[in-house]
């Protein structure tokens, strides 16, 4: 069954798209590893996933020349494993055409960077088959702010269309920047978070596999 209500579906990338989540957590312990000599529960760094790395990161230092310094470390670490450890979410590929044949318009709203975003859709086979790509350090506000969702569909040439857009993410701040922009929400079982999390931001959609989103409609 392919969607064709909606004009616009926009994707968080790092649990929703692609399944980054072992290379999220193996780059954390080798983080806190080399600067605290301790790797605190891998839930605390979960359950931030969604927000941008700085964010994240200041949560563990102890100020913010550490949490520079935990940056560098943890990003140079990621590029030296990135391409072992990164897949695209089962169906990926074929949801992305059969919605592009529809008439939908596709965009990638992330916390990444630009740099490890775009690597992020190229292992994954997925760079060109979306319209548009809006990373961090692209917004002066990320998520889970909506200006980056606004962005993607001003480039989209959608802008103002939010009630035609459905946003499919696996995290509380994919589900809040969706809402705050106007758009439908979907919720990612599949990713990091819990179905109850994800529950407590009202999403109007669950998805338990990336084929679900072909069978969402726009109200």
């Amino acid at each position: 069954m392919t969607n064709a209500g909606w004009k616009a579906v926009v994707f968080d990338l790092d649990g929703t798209l692609a399944d980054t989540i072992e290379l999220i957590l193996r780059s954390f312990r080798h983080t806190m590893g080399t600067h605290l000599g301790e790797v605190p529960p891998d839930e605390r760094f979960l359950e931030t996933i969604g927000i941008p790395l700085p964010t994240q990161l200041r949560g563990f230092a102890r100020d913010e020349a550490e949490a520079e310094l935990m940056r560098l470390t943890y990003v140079a670490f990621e590029r030296e494993v990135h391409d072992e450890m990164v897949a695209p979410f089962p169906h990926a590929a074929s949801v992305l055409s059969a919605l592009r044949r529809s008439g939908t318009r596709l965009a990638v709203v992330t916390s990444k960077h630009t740099r490890v975003a775009r690597r992020t859709l190229e292992v994954c086979g997925l760079w060109g088959s979306v319209d548009a790509v809006v990373c961090a350090d692209e917004v002066s506000e990320p998520k889970p702010h909506p200006e980056s969702v606004h962005k993607a569909l001003e480039l989209l040439g959608l802008a103002g269309r939010v009630e035609e857009t459905l946003f499919v993410g696996d995290s509380p701040f994919d589900l809040r920047a969706g809402r705050a922009a106007g758009t439908y929400t979907a919720a990612a079982v599949w990713g990091a978070f819990s179905r109850d999390a994800l529950a407590a931001e009202n999403p109007d959609f669950y998805l338990s596999d990336l084929l679900g989103v072909l069978k969402t409609s726009s109200p």
